[in-house]
């Protein structure tokens, strides 16, 4: 719930981002921007961003507010307010099933939670700089299970802010700081991808997924494209081998 007791929507998302608010709010509304902590490399990405954020939104330049439309009887609303150390960014909605914070992994709140972190990152720790990402997704094969399990890791040894190093069943020896955990996602700041971001996102087991599975959104800065191709092809060859076919 809101701190407005009277408010009854649901709070899906709540961060402080250490940058001014008119950056957040450029952020929120200029393509080329959202284009730099939105989604993941495809070539769908620059319609799916005019869809959300130009054709189903209204904004508030003066609220500094953005209003989407409604979907499956709920709505989401961005709002930026001036906080001591950055903006504060709210994502509330209006109708809709209670969020589910633990049980049933449900797409669009996670993404949310995903895409405004990876705001935070862009904005706090690169700015005007671009970046290459890596996603991948689809169910576990008998046997593997959760993508963070596969990995070797264990959320219970991650706390948001604290540094981390880890050996990961694909190769990596990971080091950094952990960005951010919820009950489905561990994101880890990594030194080798430019002090970009992994985040691991388990999605459990449904109908799609009998033996579970999840996804892995790597954002990587200032790698070569030989840098670059070697990762890619890395994660792809260790995902292939455990996971199906990506659900897009």
């Amino acid at each position: 719930m809101s701190e407005n007791t009277d408010d009854p929507r649901q709070v899906v998302v709540d961060i402080t981002i250490a940058a001014p608010i008119d950056k957040v709010w450029e952020a929120l509304r200029d393509p080329r921007l959202i284009e730099t902590w939105f989604g993941w490399d495809a070539d769908s990405l620059g319609e799916e961003i005019k869809f959300i954020f130009l054709d189903h939104a209204t904004p508030d330049a003066e609220k500094r507010m953005v209003q989407f439309g409604e979907w499956e009887g709920a709505s989401d609303c961005i709002e930026l307010t001036e906080a001591a150390d950055g903006t504060r960014l709210r994502l509330m909605r209006s109708g809709g099933a209670p969020i589910d914070w633990e049980g049933v992994y449900e797409d669009i709140t996670q993404g949310w939670i995903n895409f405004f972190q990876q705001m935070r990152l862009a904005l706090e720790l690169h700015p005007g700089e671009k970046r290459r990402t890596i996603y991948l997704s689809g169910a576990a094969k008998p046997g593997i299970g959760e993508p963070s399990a596969a990995l070797g890791l264990r959320a219970a040894d991650y706390a948001a802010g604290r540094p981390y190093q880890a050996q990961l069943d694909m190769g990596l020896n990971a080091r950094g700081l952990v960005w951010y955990t919820t009950h489905f996602q561990t994101a880890l700041l990594v030194q080798q991808f430019g002090n970009g971001l992994m985040v691991i996102t388990d999605m459990g087991v449904s109908p799609k997924r009998p033996h579970g599975g999840g996804s892995v959104l790597i954002t990587t800065y200032g790698l070569s494209e030989a840098e670059f191709a070697a990762l890619e092809a890395q994660w792809q060859n260790w995902w292939n081998e455990r996971y199906g076919k990506a659900e897009g």
